[in-house]
């Protein structure tokens, strides 16, 4: 290998996606490649691909063939959820050399080493169902400023009927915890106040494990590591709040802000979903999390237009999210996805109801942001200081809202501040520094 070869990276989808991006990219400059931005041109072009909507389908294919413009002698890589479940599809894109599943990812740098050998296969994708364990990345920082993130566990057991994941990622593995406890010491020794555990399914965390272990277990053994400051968890699911769970909270250095993966909130919506709890479950958890905790602030996850959804169940959904008021929300339109039980469900939602309900509650999403915010005013929050533009300082609360305040002190950068919050600006909480 010629050790000035450039490599480009393009990373759809998920914070999972961009850690398993990070820990190749560290590997290809350890063995002397040298990155480019995915513009410019390299010698090789990895995407790394998301399958969740038929959007990112679309976007990863435009990726594709954005590289072979740049440089059409270049060896074009796809990796990924959809190269995990739609490789032959993908390998009769002419923009296409060679396509790496999830089974294989983590060896992609030797892949990479070897396709330079004309005998090197263009297809390298397995049944990601055999995967047993866990497969360990080397280490790598994946790093939003000042916060890092920390990839736990791997694949999904629960087979919602609108999600193409498990057949991407595989069966609920989890990373073994002495590991997981490694990098975050090692984290903490580089300098980083915040993790934020990642996972496609966290509180399935240690149920594959022949002596069971679970999520919370992890958790209290995470919050004892020396000088960590704050823990953030990505995403969990409504059923998976328990008491114990809720104990673990009383820990000030567990930031009591959730993603919440909630889809739907009306029960024959999520019968159909396949999720197995109902939408009374839902306002118990979260509204009983919210009483016990200070400070506590929720986002989610919320699908409108599921087939069969009429106006009364996109109304019980509506009314749930009002009541229990959130702080944020991604709200996707259903599509389908091929081979998943929903896409062949009848009673499909047309395009213009879909996005009238879409409208509907981001209105809403809108109306939430800034009652969230407003409660703050003249309060004290613990910002993580990230960046600073033109004397203005910019991070997040404890709870996960972001904060804005002006200073003439230097060096505020991955400091803890306390900031006293005078107004709101669109989604932004605006405060001063307390003297």
């Amino acid at each position: 290998m010629s050790f000035s070869k450039k490599v480009a990276f393009h990373t759809l989808g998920c914070k999972v996606n961009q850690y398993e991006t990070e820990s190749i990219k560290n590997q290809l400059i350890k063995r002397g490649y040298k990155e480019v931005p995915f513009e410019d041109k390299s010698d090789i072009y990895i995407i790394n691909s998301c399958t969740v909507t038929s959007i990112a389908d679309r976007k990863t294919r435009n990726m594709l063939r954005r590289a072979k413009k740049t440089n059409p002698e270049a060896k074009v890589i796809v990796t990924g959820c959809y190269a995990q479940t739609n490789s032959r599809e993908i390998l009769e894109i002419e923009d296409v050399d060679f396509v790496i599943d999830n089974k294989n990812k983590s060896n992609i740098v030797n892949f990479v080493g070897a396709i330079e050998d004309i005998s090197f296969e263009r297809e390298k994708n397995g049944n990601i169902f055999q995967e047993k364990e866990y497969q360990e990345y080397e280490f790598a920082t994946l790093r939003e400023m000042t916060r890092a993130y920390v990839k736990i566990q791997d694949g999904c057991n629960h087979f919602c009927s609108y999600c193409k994941i498990p057949f991407a990622r595989g069966k609920s593995r989890s990373r073994k915890k002495e590991n997981i406890l490694k990098e975050i010491e090692k984290l903490v020794e580089d300098g980083f106040k915040e993790v934020i555990l990642i996972g496609i399914d966290l509180s399935a965390y240690g149920e594959d494990f022949e002596e069971k272990d679970n999520f919370e277990s992890l958790l209290e053994d995470i919050l004892k590591v020396k000088d960590l400051k704050r823990v953030r968890i990505g995403s969990v699911y409504p059923d998976k709040i328990t008491d114990r769970f809720i104990e673990l909270f009383k820990n000030k250095n567990l930031m009591p802000h959730l993603h919440i993966s909630l889809q739907s909130c009306d029960d024959t919506v999520l019968k159909n979903m396949r999720r197995n709890y109902g939408s009374s479950l839902i306002k118990e958890s979260l509204l009983k999390l919210k009483s016990k905790v200070k400070n506590m602030e929720f986002t989610a996850d919320v699908i409108v237009g599921f087939p069969k959804e009429d106006e009364t169940m996109f109304q019980n959904t509506y009314d749930v999210i009002k009541e229990i008021e959130f702080s944020g929300l991604h709200i996707f339109q259903y599509s389908d996805r091929e081979g998943t039980i929903a896409s062949n469900m009848d009673g499909k939602v047309d395009a213009k109801t879909k996005k009238q309900r879409a409208d509907r509650l981001d209105n809403l999403k809108q109306e939430m942001i800034m009652d969230s915010r407003k409660k703050y005013l003249e309060k004290n929050l613990e910002v993580l200081v990230e960046e600073e533009k033109d004397g203005e300082y910019f991070g997040y609360s404890q709870n996960y809202l972001r904060v804005k305040f002006k200073s003439d002190e230097k060096n505020l950068i991955n400091k803890l501040i306390n900031i006293k919050i005078k107004c709101v600006e669109n989604d932004m909480l605006i405060g001063e520094k307390e003297m």
